[in-house]
């Protein structure tokens, strides 16, 4: 989780009270202390509210929390001249794109720090490691408007960020350092992302460094702020990066956005809205608050309400992430209300608890993985038909959808768990092999929760003996007889794959993972790999 440096003297001119009380009161907002020192503390933040992820946020959510200033934060928008266009070229490769201008600002060392703490640590929880999204800052008195944002060629030429002498986009991908941390985002690219001004200046080689041109120094007033990605995340990251801004009393401006013949303008500060009743809020939380209590609850954690009746507007800002459903804002209602007033009640029926058996044997087949050699990890239950039919080389089958999914990655329960793992390979090709993976958890088949082990292992000399082994031991160390056949599963290769069958039911599959399967995740060594039922 992300850890927060909150120096003194910073966050007690943006709050507007002595670091004692904050200090005393921030973990009732949802973060841990990790350290205090004379001149600072370091706080861990939770990472479902990464408008937290710098000092300006966290001042902002205090002010509201202490009773500072409460009620939702406006941020003015002054429209500007500045426009940027999206050419056609770029959209297969890193089609989104946000903008804003920042006025006025007042930069020192620490708040320059703040700054790049917040872009990497939102690079982090919002853009999955850059892959979604990626911020670029830049000194705009530097450049030249219009911008433009086009797919170049890899021999394009400019100084990158922290060098002094120019170097290719190719060379920046196998020599310097953001470079090689970041070149398996654009893997499989024939062109690469770009942002130029007019004078086809480089701000920005997205999602891998910005140009040195326009670096942030303590001169810099006014700058140009630019999010790419791959889905709608990118406003939001825009949106809690220019309202940090302006928490230092910098000006918001627009930037017109031109693609495809049309242009829309951002950022886009405007609340989103929800209703709230008296009786859901009390009912989740046990406690009994009037509507105007629970509005004054919500305006203590910054967001605007008015109580109508039995019934609560709510206006959400729009740096919120977080806030998806009602009972986040019956969440934050608690947290202004404060966890430590909930009385603790003892259970009225006694009971001695243990462990499920299901549990039970989840905790022996992770310690037979382990010992195995495999490393355990956990992966989202939300994915999509792409990754979990189309690439694992599978017919679409029958699914659990989500009816209302935020984005394309999220659009169904998973069935399986072995794509989620190739996905994870996918994302470590820097790692050292041989890598061997697993995961125990649930699934969903017919609409029914099922629990699975899979596990997947890549190294040059990954075959069917080694997966075979690994199941057979497996099995016998759970004290079941089984036997195999041939499979006809498409996501291994024919020949060199078998079914798992427990009283002539399948319960499994394993062998080589198809090569199809292998070039569609991106791996360049063989795969083997193995998926059953835990009954």
């Amino acid at each position: 989780m992300p850890v927060i440096t909150l120096r003194y003297d910073d966050l007690e001119k943006l709050v507007g009270a002595d670091k004692d009380p904050i200090l005393k009161q921030i973990p009732m907002i949802g973060a841990d202390i990790e350290r205090i020192e004379d001149e600072y503390a370091d706080v861990e933040f939770f990472p479902d509210r990464p408008d937290l992820f710098s000092v300006e946020g966290v001042a902002r959510a205090m002010r509201g929390f202490l009773g500072i200033e409460t009620g939702l934060c406006k941020y003015d928008v002054k429209k500007s001249n500045i426009s940027i266009t999206i050419e056609k070229s770029v959209k297969p490769i890193r089609p989104c794109l946000t903008c804003a201008v920042v006025r006025g600002l007042h930069l020192d060392p620490g708040s320059i720090e703040s700054l790049m703490t917040l872009q990497e640590d939102l690079h982090w929880g919002l853009g999955r490691d850059r892959k979604k999204i990626s911020i670029g800052v830049h000194d705009i008195s530097k450049v030249e408007p219009p911008f433009v944002y086009k797919a170049v060629d890899a021999s394009m030429e400019f100084v990158p960020l922290d060098f002094d002498k120019k170097m290719s986009m190719r060379a920046i991908l196998e020599k310097h350092p953001k470079g090689v941390q970041f070149a398996h985002i654009l893997e499989g690219a024939k062109r690469y992302p770009l942002i130029a001004d007019a004078k086809n200046n480089v701000l920005s080689f997205p999602p891998i460094i910005n140009g040195a041109l326009t670096a942030v120094t303590e001169e810099t007033t006014d700058v140009f702020v630019e999010v790419t990605g791959i889905d709608a995340s990118v406003a939001m990251a825009l949106n809690i990066v220019v309202t940090a801004l302006a928490e230092r009393g910098a000006k918001i401006e627009s930037v017109e956005i031109a693609s495809d013949g049309k242009s829309v303008v951002t950022p886009n500060l405007s609340p989103t809205s929800r209703k709230l009743s008296v009786s859901e809020v009390n009912s989740l939380l046990g406690i009994a608050l009037n509507a105007g209590q629970i509005a004054r609850e919500l305006e203590k954690m910054r967001f605007g309400a008015v109580a109508r009746g039995e019934t609560i507007d709510v206006a959400i800002p729009a740096y919120r992430a977080d806030i998806l459903h009602n009972w986040d804002l019956i969440e934050d209602i608690a947290i202004g209300y404060g966890f430590d007033k909930f009385k603790p009640e003892l259970p009225e029926t006694p009971t001695i608890g243990k462990t499920h058996p299901i549990e039970d044997k989840l905790a022996l087949l992770r310690e037979i993985m382990v010992g195995l050699g495999f490393f355990e990890i956990t992966t989202f239950t939300l994915t999509n038909e792409r990754v979990h039919f189309d690439m694992m080389n599978r017919p679409r089958a029958k699914a659990t959808k989500v009816r209302h999914p935020i984005s394309e990655e999220h659009t169904m329960i998973r069935s399986i768990l072995l794509p989620n793992l190739m996905s994870v390979l996918s994302q470590n090709k820097h790692v050292e092999m041989p890598q061997r993976i697993f995961e125990v958890g649930d699934v969903i088949i017919d609409s029914k929760d099922v629990q699975k082990l899979a596990g997947v292992s890549t190294h040059s000399a990954a075959n069917f003996a080694e997966i075979k082994s690994i199941v057979d031991v497996v099995l016998r160390e759970l004290g079941l007889e089984y036997e195999i056949i041939e499979s006809d599963d498409t996501a291994f290769l024919e020949g060199r794959r078998a079914s798992i069958l427990i009283r002539r039911r399948n319960i499994g599959v394993f062998g080589e993972i198809h090569p199809d399967v292998i070039l569609n995740f991106g791996l360049d060594h063989p795969v083997v790999a193995f998926e059953m039922e835990i009954r």
